[in-house]
C-alpha cells in the first residue's frame, strides 16, 4: 500500500481540525458567544502570541509524529 501524499495528509488534517473545532459549539452552544466576546477583548499582542504558540505547538507535534 502506498503512503498518502501531501495533499491527502493536508486534507485529512484540515478535516480533523474542523471536527475538533465543531465540538465546542455542538456540545455547549451557550458558551460559544461568550468565548468570542472574550476574544474580542484581547490585545493584538495577545492574539499574535496565541497564534505563534499554536503554530509552534503544531510544528512540534508534527516533528514528534514524523
Amino acid at each position: 500500500m502506498d503512503s498518502p501524499g501531501l495533499a491527502d495528509l493536508l486534507l485529512g488534517a484540515i478535516g480533523l481540525m474542523l471536527v475538533i473545532e465543531g465540538l465546542l459549539p455542538t456540545l455547549n452552544p451557550q458558551l460559544w458567544p461568550r468565548l468570542f466576546e472574550q476574544a474580542l477583548q484581547l490585545s493584538d499582542g495577545q492574539i499574535r502570541f496565541m497564534g505563534i504558540a499554536s503554530v509552534l505547538g503544531g510544528l512540534a507535534l508534527w516533528h514528534l509524529l514524523a
